[in-house]
C-alpha cells in the first residue's frame, strides 16, 4: 500500500492529539455523562510573618506578591491556608480578587493568633455554612489540647457550585508540631466532625499541614472513610512540600519525611495532585510549597 506523504503525518498527529487528550484538558468529556465539571482546591502553609528578623530575605513582606500571583494563575475554587496571621489575611483580602475568606484566630476565636483560613472563589461558590473548631478535649471553645504546643484549629466550609448542584464540605487544619497525642487525637477529632457536620453524605475534602507522613498509623481512621490524593491521582508526584526556605533538597533517601503537606477526598474523581514548587516571583513563596488536587465532579442536567 503507497501511503500519501502529506496525509500520513496528519493522521499521526490526529492520533496522538486523541491519545493524549486526557482528564487535564478542561474542555475534555468523556462519553455516557452529559456534564463534566473541572474544579481545583489548594493547601498552603504561607509561613507566618510574625518572624521577619529570622526569615530574612525571605520574609513575608518579600514574598507576599508572589502568593497572591500563585492564586491567580492556579484559579482554584477554594483554598485552604495554615500559619496565616492577622497581617497576611489583610493583604490576601486586599489582593485575591474575587475571593473571600472564612476561619478565625487560633488564640481568641477572633483574629488574634494564627488562622486556619479557607479562601473561595465567590464567582464560582456560595457558602452554605462554616465553622471553626479546636484540636482539643473542648473543641467549642478556645483551648489547648493533649500535649500539644500550641493551639491548634479546623476551619470547615460547607459550599455549593453556583452553575451546578455540586456541593462539598471542606476542612483544613495544622495539626501539631510537637504533640504526638495531640496529632493522633486531632485525627480522630476531625473524623467524628466529618460525621457529625455531613449527614447528607456529600463529598468532603481535608488539606492541611499534618506535621506527619501518611505512613503514620494516626491516619488510619481518617483512609478509612477518605482517599489520599497524591496516591490515587493518575497524574501525581513525590516532591517533597516541606523545602525550609532551601535548606531542605529533594534527596530521594530522605524524600519522604518531609512530605507532611496532604489533601483528602471522599466523592468525587481523583484527576490530578501536584506540589506547586514552580517560581512565582520568588526563590521561594514558604518554606512548604503550596499543593494543588484538581478533580472532576459530575452532575446530571
Amino acid at each position: 500500500m503507497k501511503f500519501n506523504h502529506i496525509l500520513f503525518p496528519l493522521l499521526i498527529v490526529a492520533a496522538l492529539v486523541s491519545s493524549c487528550q486526557s482528564d487535564e484538558d478542561p474542555n475534555y468529556e468523556p462519553n455516557g455523562y452529559e456534564k463534566v465539571s473541572y474544579y481545583k482546591i489548594i493547601s498552603f502553609n504561607v509561613r507566618y510573618s510574625s518572624a521577619p528578623e529570622i526569615d530574612g530575605d525571605n520574609r513575608w513582606e518579600l514574598r507576599r506578591d508572589a502568593a497572591v500571583k500563585m492564586v491567580a494563575e492556579q484559579k482554584p475554587i477554594a483554598m485552604g491556608l495554615q500559619e496565616a496571621c492577622p497581617d497576611q489575611i489583610d493583604f490576601l483580602d486586599l489582593n485575591l480578587t474575587g475571593y473571600k475568606h472564612i476561619g478565625v484566630g487560633r488564640d481568641d476565636g477572633k483574629r488574634a493568633g494564627e488562622m486556619m483560613a479557607i479562601y473561595y472563589d465567590t464567582t464560582r461558590l456560595t457558602l452554605l455554612d462554616s465553622g471553626t473548631f479546636w484540636l482539643s478535649e473542648t473543641p467549642e471553645k478556645v483551648s489547648l489540647g493533649w500535649d500539644a504546643a500550641c493551639n491548634r484549629t479546623c476551619t470547615w466550609g460547607h459550599f455549593k457550585m453556583k452553575d451546578t448542584d455540586f456541593e462539598f464540605l471542606y476542612f483544613n487544619t495544622h495539626l501539631d508540631h510537637l504533640g504526638s497525642l495531640a496529632r493522633k487525637n486531632s485525627i480522630k477529632l476531625i473524623v467524628d466532625k466529618m460525621t457529625e457536620l455531613n449527614p447528607d453524605n456529600v463529598p468532603v475534602f481535608l488539606s492541611g499541614d499534618f506535621n506527619s507522613t501518611t505512613d503514620d498509623p494516626i491516619f488510619d481512621p481518617l483512609k478509612a472513610s477518605l482517599k489520599d490524593a497524591r496516591e490515587v491521582s493518575a497524574i501525581s508526584d513525590k516532591i517533597i512540600t516541606y523545602n525550609g526556605f532551601g535548606t531542605v533538597t529533594d534527596n530521594p533517601n530522605t524524600r519522604k519525611e518531609w512530605v507532611i503537606d496532604h489533601i483528602f477526598f471522599s466523592g468525587v474523581n481523583p484527576m490530578a495532585f501536584m506540589v506547586l514548587n514552580g517560581n512565582y516571583g520568588v526563590p521561594f513563596i514558604s518554606d512548604h510549597y503550596p499543593i494543588s488536587f484538581r478533580f472532576r465532579a459530575q452532575t446530571q442536567e
